[in-house]
């Protein structure tokens, strides 16, 4: 394990590049990832990837080790300060309990709290071997928060959530802040917030992606696994009902050109978005190994993910074609109408002048919200939703 001195070190310099601050850069080194991953070698644990470290009896994955520099990233949204107390949602491994309690110094406290008995034992053990006898993990429902030890200065989830609970926002102190991967319609964003008057505005909006919460807090949104091969997968923000998809992938297509060419990163973020937040059938299909879908691969590993529509027994799916423009890709029955939609939604982000996540601004309302602008509404909140240039 003596070479993950110089690992780190090519880790917390690939981070860097995204911006991040001296603060959280010196938490990335003074913390030892391979602490919080005992069993996997330095050079997997170093490199900037999320790691899956369990999986439920689907095989769908239910708790990993977050992507280092979207963890930084999340960190310095929520700007710990020394001395601060800060409640995680979501213990994990507890290496993120860990570099906050580094970023709140020995005056600060970290609870971390899990649903999960096992990963709150391990993650136990994990601080404690890190030398961070100042992070307390405890079990139970995240939702609920830890009410006895507020009020916080910082909350963070470091799990995807629905809704913002009312016992957060109940537990955070006067000039708090609030730090979620929080789920738009069946994609998810991290949002810094901050009390404004009678309401909760957005400081910051990232891209983000994380396992969403369980427990009885947990939203409406569904991955349904298609193709175990493949590892192919279609999530939908809520449950409705779809038919057997793979046979509408495996059969007729039609293929509509938007005329309208994007980035990779217009497509993740800005599209995604745009199309979650106005389109009630989106989804989200991804496959670990070639298989179904023609998008071509995010990652080294082959892993691709396609946005779309779905209804019932028809699908359509956003792919690049070689040129760089995007094709509306329509399979089943309703294919053509489907495509022509899809078409049209794209055609609308563009004429909207392609706004991305960072000039997304969000308010949290509890109960209703002013106006009948773009609204989401949720259990216990209203989000209201605004572009403004950046």
């Amino acid at each position: 394990m003596a070479e993950w001195h110089a690992l780190r070190e090519e880790l917390v310099a690939r981070v860097r590049t995204r911006g991040i601050s001296e603060a959280v850069t010196d938490a990335l080194r003074a913390v030892p990832r391979h602490v919080f991953l005992p069993e996997l070698p330095a050079e997997n644990v170093y490199q900037d990837d999320p790691i899956v470290t369990k999986r439920d009896a689907d095989g769908l994955p239910i708790s990993s080790s977050s992507q280092p520099a979207i963890m930084a990233l999340m960190l310095d949204q929520l700007g710990v300060e020394p001395g601060h107390r800060v409640l995680e949602i979501g213990a994990g491994t507890g290496y993120n309990a860990a570099l906050l309690a580094h970023l709140a110094g020995p005056r600060g406290r970290v609870v971390s709290v899990d649903i999960d008995p096992d990963l709150v034992g391990r993650a136990r053990e994990h601080v404690a071997a890190a030398g961070h006898p100042e992070v307390t993990v405890v079990c139970g429902d995240g939702a609920e928060g830890f009410p006895a030890g507020a009020p916080y200065d910082r909350i963070i989830a470091t799990v995807g959530v629905w809704d913002l609970a009312p016992a957060w926002l109940e537990q955070l102190g006067p000039g708090g802040r609030l730090v979620a991967p929080l789920d738009l319609r069946g994609v998810q964003r991290s949002v810094a917030m901050e009390r404004v008057g009678g309401h909760w505005a957005s400081r910051s909006v990232l891209p983000c992606g994380f396992m969403r919460m369980r427990g009885p807090f947990a939203g409406p949104e569904v991955t349904l696994v298609l193709d175990r091969d493949s590892d192919l997968t279609i999530s939908l923000p809520e449950a409705s009902e779809v038919g057997d998809l793979l046979a509408v992938l495996g059969g007729p297509a039609v293929e509509m050109s938007t005329e309208i060419s994007v980035s990779r990163a217009q497509l993740l973020d800005g599209l995604s978005l745009w199309l979650a937040v106005h389109e009630p059938r989106s989804c989200t299909m991804s496959e670990a190994q070639p298989g179904w879908l023609a998008s071509p691969p995010l990652d080294p590993t082959g892993f691709r993910m396609a946005v779309g529509m779905v209804e019932r027994d028809s699908l359509c799916l956003l792919e690049p074609a070689p040129d760089g423009t995007l094709i509306a890709r329509g399979h089943g029955p309703g294919r053509m109408r489907l495509a022509s939609e899809m078409v049209g939604h794209v055609q609308a982000w563009d004429m909207a002048d392609r706004p991305m996540t960072a000039g997304l601004r969000i308010a949290a309302h509890l109960g209703a919200a002013p106006g009948d602008g773009l609204l989401i509404r949720k259990r216990h909140t209203t989000l209201a939703l605004s572009w403004e240039d950046v």
